[in-house]
């Protein structure tokens, strides 16, 4: 759904000379038909943000954290994606044993449609060898908007592909809600991680409902598994450490794959370089404020046709991390991202 729905917000923007009867035919298709394809937004600072797509890693370590992240996609183009990510969570134990909790909420909009979700998430942990391995569980539900009330079709007339007034096109909005369920294992030591995580198990499919379309519309929401992991290399000047990481997303259907390079030093200041195999190259820029407070920053250049198009990318990353399981250390604070 992901690349469809973007394409067709874009449509218009990128061919001028594209005839207004196939953009309706692209929504016709899109209404009425299934739509299968990727449904999770991307993000470029994934490996601070894992949460968001692995319920595993929620309350690690021993620091609660509250952070959000805010994407514009493609700026300079109308309709184009829009994201804000929030979530929160916190380690707690319960006699010897260790887990994590805590939610996440998405605000997705791109075009005509608007995604919500809203997930509760627990980790259970467990020592294992060198490291800790973390099985998790999210649990909540999806809801999809079609802004109908934003079409206009006045000036396309009538043809053999359009008549005014069709009624599979929603004028006012279509709204639908579904129940969504993830999981997720996360294994971490000192020095590396690796993670696997499978969002909508259940495949939801969200009946969009509106008091003026009489053809029912169905959104289907494909399973999408996310595969990630990285590794700290620490050089000889110690105040200096290269962490690469990496992050591949598939539905199955389609793919896609992050890769990235940051350089951390003093365990505040952070620079580095990504490339998505199907977006573009990005920048990367992070400093700790002070003792828990985190910022960062990443911009994107399309490596596609939508260069001529776009201002590129903008992401905006904040968090606040405490370390609640060992208040008296909280005055010798240590860094708040991995490793």
């Amino acid at each position: 759904m992901r690349m469809s729905i973007n394409v067709l917000a874009v449509g218009k923007k990128i061919n001028h000379r594209a005839n207004a009867r196939y953009i309706v035919l692209g929504l016709l298709l899109l209404l009425v038909m299934s739509v299968k394809a990727q449904f999770d937004p991307q993000i470029g600072q994934y490996m601070y943000l894992p949460a968001a797509y692995n319920p595993a890693t929620v309350g690690e370590g021993d620091l609660l954290k509250v952070a959000g992240l805010h994407r514009m996609q493609w700026t300079g183009i109308e309709g184009a994606p829009m994201s804000t990510y929030f979530t929160f969570g916190s380690p707690f134990e319960i006699g010897k044993t260790k887990h994590g909790a805590g939610v996440r909420f998405l605000n997705d909009r791109y075009g005509l449609w608007t995604n919500q979700t809203f997930h509760i998430q627990y980790a259970y942990r467990q020592k294992l060898g060198k490291g800790t391995l973390s099985v998790g569980l999210d649990l909540g539900f999806i809801n999809v908007s079609f802004h109908g009330d934003s079409v206009n079709l006045s000036d396309l007339g009538e043809s053999e592909y359009h008549t005014p007034g069709d009624e599979a096109i929603p004028m006012g909005e279509a709204t639908g809600m579904s129940f969504d369920m993830g999981a997720g294992l996360y294994y971490r030591t000192s020095r590396w991680y690796v993670g696997a995580s499978y969002s909508h198990i259940l495949q939801p499919a969200v009946e969009l409902t509106t008091q003026t379309a009489t053809v029912p519309n169905t959104l289907h929401v494909r399973g999408t598994m996310y595969v990630h992991g990285g590794y700290k290399i620490r050089l000889r000047n110690r105040d200096f450490v290269l962490i690469p990481s990496a992050l591949l997303q598939t539905d199955f259907r389609s793919w896609d794959v992050d890769v990235s390079l940051m350089t951390e030093y003093l365990e505040k200041y952070r620079w580095g370089l990504s490339y998505r195999v199907l977006g573009g190259v990005g920048i990367l820029l992070g400093v700790e404020i002070f003792n828990g407070f985190d910022l960062g920053y990443t911009y994107e250049l399309p490596t596609s046709k939508l260069m001529v198009e776009s201002f590129g990318s903008h992401e905006i990353y904040l968090s606040y991390s405490l370390d609640i399981l060992r208040p008296k250390r909280t005055n010798q604070y240590k860094s708040v991202r991995f490793l």
